[in-house]
């Protein structure tokens, strides 16, 4: 036999076989967003991480590119009639892409918006516990539908005709649904009251504008229907409508009227807005309904199923005297315990499953949780930690796992934990690339790749490729900071006074007293679910004065830049329409200045079905987005486009002297440029910044609020490490003009540099919820009693 054919056949060990020759995802000529002909090569079956400043390019190299093509090529395998049925994509601004496996993306997105959606629901876990309890549980109730809040029980009964064989024949058919959901809530667990004197002023007529509920405009298609539906009279005060109107204005189920000779339904004023606004999540409306609906709309526990969701017969069943409400309200650490207690033959591959996932959620370091948290209210870290459950125990070999800042919301204790699942995927034959910027992360890499030289237009470029050994002596931003190591303050600042809590007992803390010293930058720490976020949010934040800057997403569409989103647009386009004599709605691609060709998009968008759509620039407008009259207007020597073009930085200077002087507009570029985004050009649409790039945004925005106390929900999210001194800078100055800060973080650098640290533990959950040391800095790391106080004495003796 040849040595060729020995090869062929593998039977020969010491010659390379040629599929053994795949061990590169090659990548070369990215250029998406601000990616520079990128051309890197990444190891298979190795852990490789993306370090770099905000903005640099990471994600647009790892999602936007590797991760967006892959998914784009498996989406084509499927059959045109799937595909129309999938979100289409389209290919990512590259020349090659080679070596590509399946990737699957565990980011930090937050998780099921809907209120129904919990942390069981999304990992499975309550389907197995449904059919659990349907098969031992007693008494037996029906189905595992029986035990799910988010099917509502219904029976119904009536003549059904059938054709067959040409003759027709009716009959009568009965049916029913045994559903678990409670039907005084709808499987929400909560129920809302009504604020009458927020829908409508009494003492007005319809006519007259009575309804003051957002959009529902006398002028508009509410207001013709309401005015002419024949209930009642719209020249008539609301004070003086009988009972039955008062019933059909507010109460009315939908019913076909004719208005103008057009069919339409009416529906009352309460059914209509639990429909379009109460039902959804809050985060996900619009500011204005935003602030409506917390008006209008008290939400209490339900009185009926006491906030468990199900109805009553799902919470009679009982296993060992444990319903399925009780299961999931308790800690899955104890949850699992319970469960490994449960020895059935009969349901024994679905106790061994159910206990897997269990096991997983201690695993990772969520047993804190319950299965009935809503999945809404769980932090990115949290939801992206959740999210790996379900590949824990995967069979699967020869995957990419992409993975977005996975110590975000960790203690330095539990980052070793996620460390070593990480190093668990890779060695089951799988690579994983993460964009990460703590030191403790970049540390396990077996490749990194270090994108810069800076932010936004400065950056898109690889300025390392290699060892984490090699990155500290690369001379490169990360690699000068990758060792950087904060001193304790050398002395502290005194408080001016302090914010009391007392009793404080949401969630898992253990009726907490505690003073939070005033006028000085305070940092509360403490492990993953020690009652952090528990204790400020639910404790301080409701309070008049205090400013918060949470985690949640900002949601805009490609039209939302920062100029909008920071209402720095309003004050430019007065200054414009000032300047040259017209509205200012011209201003606006939004509006009346928009470019008739694109609506103001700048690009054109051809729907292909089933392919990735097209976006292709406008003709008209060129991608400037305005009618080409508004461009002739200028102020200060420039028109609008080239304004929106303009860096925050440069604007910052065109705005602050000489004729284009507008001293609104500047206020918030210096903000802006505060928080680290002067690179940002004022008209890049948001769906292009990046992570850290959107919270900073939402950061500058909240600064222009009036308040005393600002508290911070772990702000070094997606900041480089050579950020975290700017950041530790603006808090300084925040402090120093007056105002008090409250830090909610993990990051060693910011405790080191508090006035006052909380410390809650010591563990997670029921282990949690206590304060276990007050005091500054370097009394914590004297002490070193706790957790925290050990992790802080390690990193500055470094």
């Amino acid at each position: 036999m040849s040595t060729a054919a020995r090869s062929r056949s593998g039977s020969d060990p010491d010659v390379a076989h040629a599929a053994d020759g795949h061990d590169l995802i090659r990548v070369h000529g990215a250029r998406e967003n601000n990616l520079k002909d990128v051309t890197v090569e990444l190891p298979k079956r190795r852990l490789t991480v993306f370090t770099g400043v905000s903005g640099s390019g990471k994600s647009s190299l790892v999602f936007g590119t590797i991760a967006a093509e892959s998914q784009r090529l498996i989406n084509e395998t499927y059959s045109a009639f799937v595909q129309g049925f999938m979100p289409s994509r389209s290919r990512p601004d590259v020349d090659v892409l080679e070596g590509l496996t399946t990737a699957i993306i565990v980011d930090q997105e937050r998780m099921g918006a809907d209120p129904r959606s919990t942390v069981g629901t999304a990992t499975d876990a309550n389907a197995m516990l449904r059919i659990l309890f349907s098969r031992l549980g007693t008494p037996h109730i029906g189905p595992p539908q029986a035990f799910s809040f988010n099917v509502a029980s219904m029976s119904g009964a009536g003549a059904v005709t059938t054709e067959k064989a040409g003759q027709t024949t009716k009959e009568r058919r009965e049916f029913s649904v045994l559903g678990g959901m409670c039907s005084r809530c709808e499987g929400r667990g909560s129920v809302n009251d009504i604020d009458l004197t927020e829908l409508y002023d009494e003492t007005k007529s319809l006519n007259e504008g009575a309804i003051t509920i957002p959009g529902y405009s006398m002028d508009g298609w509410y207001g013709r229907i309401f005015r002419q539906s024949g209930f009642f009279d719209p020249d008539k005060p609301i004070k003086r409508f009988t009972k039955k109107e008062l019933h059909d204005l507010l109460h009315k189920e939908p019913t076909k009227i004719k208005v103008e000779g057009i069919n339409l339904t009416y529906t009352g004023l309460i059914p209509s807005i639990q429909k379009s606004f109460l039902s959804k999540d809050i985060d996900a409306l619009q500011p204005h309904i935003r602030a409506f609906v917390e008006r209008v709309a008290t939400f209490t526990t339900c009185p009926d199923c006491d906030g468990t969701r199900l109805a009553e017969p799902a919470r009679s069943s009982k296993i060992k005297g444990i319903s399925i409400a009780d299961a999931c309200a308790m800690q899955i650490s104890d949850l699992a315990e319970w469960v490994r207690g449960l020895r059935q033959p009969s349901v024994a591959p679905l106790l061994t499953a159910l206990q897997e996932t269990l096991d997983s959620f201690v695993g990772i370091g969520l047993g804190y949780l319950a299965l009935d948290r809503a999945s809404g209210t769980l932090s990115g870290g949290e939801a992206q930690r959740t999210k790996l459950i379900r590949h824990l125990g995967s069979a699967l070999t020869d995957i990419t796992y992409v993975f977005d800042e996975p110590t975000i919301g960790l203690h330095p204790h539990d980052i070793q934990r996620m460390n070593d699942l990480l190093r668990q995927l890779r060695d089951k034959g799988n690579t994983v690339l993460v964009v990460e910027h703590k030191p403790e992360a970049i540390a396990i890499a077996d490749h990194v790749v270090d994108l810069g030289p800076g932010a936004g237009p400065a950056g898109g470029e690889v300025v390392f490729e290699g060892t984490v050994d090699e990155l500290r002596a690369s001379g490169t931003l990360t690699g000068r900071h990758l060792d950087d190591r904060a001193r304790l303050k050398e002395s502290v600042r005194t408080s001016s006074g302090a914010l009391e809590v007392r009793g404080a007992a949401a969630h898992n803390l253990q009726s907490v007293d505690v003073d939070i010293p005033l006028g000085v930058l305070v940092v509360v720490t403490g492990v993953a679910g020690s009652g952090k976020s528990s204790l400020i949010h639910g404790s301080v934040a409701e309070r008049d004065g205090v400013v918060v800057v949470d985690q949640t997403a900002i949601r805009g569409s490609r039209r939302s830049n920062p100029a909008t989103y920071t209402g720095l647009l309003e004050p430019i386009r007065k200054a414009f329409a000032k300047a040259n004599g017209v509205k200012p709605a011209l201003f606006s691609a939004n509006s009346e200045g928009a470019c008739p060709n694109c609506n103001g998009a700048g690009v054109i968008y051809t729907d292909l079905g089933m392919m990735a759509g097209v976006a292709t620039t406008c003709e008209v407008c060129e991608g400037r987005r305005f009618q080409a009259e508004v461009l002739e207007y200028t102020f200060g020597g420039r028109n609008i486009a080239e304004v929106l073009g303009m860096s925050v930085r440069d604007a910052g200077a065109f705005f602050a002297a000489g004729d284009a002087k507008t001293p609104a507009a500047h206020r918030i570029l210096d903000r802006l440029v505060d928080v680290g985004l002067g690179y940002v050009s004022l008209g890049q649409p948001l769906t292009t910044l990046s992570g850290g790039e959107r919270q900073r945004l939402k950061l500058a925005v909240q600064m222009g609020e009036q308040g005393g106390v600002y508290v911070l929900d772990e702000p070094t999210s997606g900041l480089h490490l050579a950020d975290v001194e700017q950041l530790l800078a603006l808090l300084d100055r925040l402090v120093d003009a007056g105002k008090s800060v409250i830090v909610i973080e993990h990051h060693q650098a910011v405790m080191a540099h508090a006035d006052w640290i909380i410390d809650l533990g010591p563990g997670a959950g029921h282990d949690g919820g206590r304060v276990v040391f007050e005091g500054t800095p370097a009394e914590l790391v004297a002490d070193r009693s706790t957790l925290t106080g050990q992790h802080l004495a390690e990193y500055i003796a470094h």
